[in-house]
């Protein structure tokens, strides 16, 4: 068995697409968002490191998983949080990071303190039953109640039709985990095993007629096969026959990593 990707794995894919593969970003911002964004806009990175002030006097430090500027008309500024899995306490860490970021930009201008909450939403990777499609923070202030939503992206009610008829690329990498529950099967079953090898084979398929169609670079194409197999190396990491069958539809060994040393 291979080594298991230690960490945050990913979050890391996240990061790692949202800071190389740029553009990718923005047809998930128009489906949580209903935004109309071409995919030619301007984006612009905000610091996702945030320190916040405990009652003890110290500080602990925040790192969101993305902070960003669309630059369009008007110019708009996105918080994204990466999920792997359902968590109730998710609408508390994000108005932490939403107050902070805020803050951290906020216009003093003689006695008047103005902040600017971005747009935010989180990104399930996992959701049962429970998972809300949407979150709400409620702020009652001295001088009246204010709200905002979260709205939430399910990765798994998501076809594979429906990610590249609506350009979703950026979620490519985990959609094993719509099979996450059956991997039990596939490892035992030589047949079910070829049916998901097959899936693979056509992702990557139409990501290389997107590819000679122009529609994506061929650094884009091997990110995100480079990110799919980080994911599925992690996920498949006690299923030893999906781990070598899908990794092998995706192009084998992962290296460290080949679409970037293609771009340099």
């Amino acid at each position: 068995m291979g080594e298991i990707i230690s960490g945050t794995p990913y979050d890391d894919v996240f990061r790692t697409l949202l800071n190389d593969c740029t553009s990718l970003i923005i047809p998930v911002v128009n489906e949580v968002f209903g935004e109309n964004y071409t995919g030619n806009e301007p984006v612009s990175f905000l610091p996702n490191e945030h320190f916040i002030n405990l009652q003890d006097a110290n500080t602990k430090e925040k790192i969101t998983d993305s902070c960003f500027q669309i630059h369009g008309e008007p110019c708009k500024k996105y918080h994204i949080e990466c999920q792997s899995s359902p968590d109730s306490s998710m609408s508390i860490r994000m108005f932490e990071y939403d107050s902070q970021i805020a803050l951290d930009e906020g216009e003093l201008v003689e006695n008047k303190l103005t902040v600017t909450f971005p747009h935010s939403a989180v990104l399930f990777l996992r959701h049962t039953r429970n998972t809300p499609d949407a979150m709400t923070v409620e702020i009652k202030t001295p001088g009246g109640s204010i709200s905002y939503g979260i709205p939430v992206m399910k990765t798994q009610q998501y076809t594979i039709d429906e990610i590249f008829d609506k350009n979703l690329l950026f979620l490519i990498p985990f959609y094993i985990f719509v099979y996450e529950k059956k991997l039990n099967e596939y490892e035992r079953d030589t047949q079910k095993l070829r049916e998901l090898q097959k899936v693979y084979s056509d992702i990557l398929k139409r990501l290389e007629g997107l590819c000679m169609e122009g529609k994506i670079s061929e650094y884009e194409k091997c990110t995100i096969t480079d990110m799919s197999k980080k994911v599925i190396e992690n996920i498949t990491a006690h299923y030893a026959n999906v781990r070598k069958g899908v990794t092998s539809i995706m192009g084998g060994k992962v290296l460290e990593y080949e679409a970037k040393t293609i771009l340099q």
